[in-house]
């Protein structure tokens, strides 16, 4: 098979996205901001104290592709299952710190690669100090994340309500704190369950300072409304340029998070992962039960990581078109039967009734062939 037709395709000026210039910083070996890859993070929602049932939804979200995850630690027992987990883990780990600055510092010592926490919110100029001085120590990056429903209550009595103005002021104002330090490893996220306050803040926060941004609607809702909510909001600030890490938030299976995360980068064409199935809705022209069929493609390609496209069209009206800038097609003809089409270009015809299994081993064959294209060009490289 030749190359795949997305890698033969011209750049086209109209779907270029201007990334906004960060500096960088590192969440442990994965790099985020300054032109690095935008990341996929979610964050466990398993008892922390319970090693074993967060190691095994880690590794889950490992599986899915997650590049950073994100691991609660409320108290003591939590921090001390921290350490075994963090080992465990193949994915840097950010520890989730609330108000309690013993909790940051060992959460630094257990192996956490970066500190979700707002210097502001844990006390003392002493306190603060320590917990910054652990991240320095044990080579941890930190996350400012700001929420509009836990706005500092004087910035709540200055502007009336949670606003783009209030969630920035707090955001500079933790980020003064870790400057004052001379700690600059930070990235800091200003999010709200409103995606027009959302966008609104970030695009504030996008010209007052250059550090990563870690874009994301908190509390975004269920499956459904809450991935409509998320697309919506992070793809308008993704869209403009904003953003260098994303964590979608559901009240799901986290590994869904992971999912949707690399679904809205691969739309914008930021990131690619995985198999991209190019669908009809299907209509009475259909030459086979196209939404059956694509289901189950879904669920027989979610183990291919290579990033590819494949067509399922029901019958030629746009069929033979998508066909061309995919690497594996199949479009419904009629009389049990439809064409085959790999890297853009008509194969063979295919029965229905086989159709699955076929298109299945074409698209793990046409993985195999990239991957192998790529260690080639690695020792070729060497």
């Amino acid at each position: 098979m030749s190359a795949s037709p997305t890698e033969l395709g011209h750049v086209r000026p109209w779907r270029h996205i201007e990334r906004r210039k960060s500096r960088q910083i590192m969440v442990g070996s994965v790099p985020v901001g300054g032109g690095a890859p935008i990341t996929v993070q979610s964050m466990t929602n398993t008892p922390t104290s319970d090693a074993a049932a967060t190691i095994d939804q880690i590794r889950r979200m490992e599986e899915a592709g997650a590049d950073i995850v994100r691991v609660s630690c409320p108290d003591e027992e939590s921090t001390a299952a921290f350490r075994t987990i963090a080992r465990e883990a193949k994915v840097p780990l950010v520890a989730d710190i609330h108000f309690h600055y013993r909790r940051g510092i060992e959460a630094a010592q257990a192996g956490a690669a970066c500190l979700r926490i707002n210097p502001g919110n844990i006390g003392s100029p002493d306190r603060v100090r320590e917990v910054i001085q652990a991240a320095k120590d044990h080579g941890c990056s930190m996350r400012i994340g700001v929420n509009a429903g836990s706005l500092e209550r004087e910035l709540l009595e200055k502007y009336g309500e949670p606003c783009p103005e209030a969630m920035v002021e707090s955001a500079l104002g933790h980020a003064r704190i870790l400057q004052d330090h001379d700690f600059h490893a930070f990235k800091i996220s200003v999010k709200a369950s409103d995606p027009f306050l959302t966008v609104a803040a970030y695009q504030l926060l996008a010209d007052a300072i250059d550090c990563p941004l870690h874009v994301g609607v908190t509390e975004a809702g269920p499956l459904r409304t809450g991935t409509i909510k998320s697309s919506i909001a992070m793809g308008n600030l993704l869209w403009s340029g904003i953003g260098d890490t994303i964590r979608v938030s559901l009240a799901a299976d986290p590994v869904e998070e992971i999912h949707v995360g690399f679904d809205i980068l691969k739309s914008l064409g930021l990131r690619h992962r995985g198999v991209n199935i190019i669908a009809c809705p299907s209509c009475a022209r259909q030459g086979f039960d196209v939404i059956g069929t694509v289901a189950e493609l879904e669920k027989r390609l979610a183990h291919i990581a290579t990033p590819m496209s494949l067509s399922i069209i029901g019958c030629v009206v746009n069929g033979p078109g998508e066909a061309l800038f995919t690497d594996v097609g199949f479009t419904g003809g009629g009389k049990g039967a439809g064409m085959v089409y790999l890297a853009g270009k008509i194969a063979h015809k295919q029965d229905n009734a086989g159709m699955i299994d076929h298109i299945v081993e074409l698209v793990e064959a046409r993985a195999a062939e990239i991957e192998a294209a790529k260690t080639g060009d690695l020792v070729a490289a060497e």
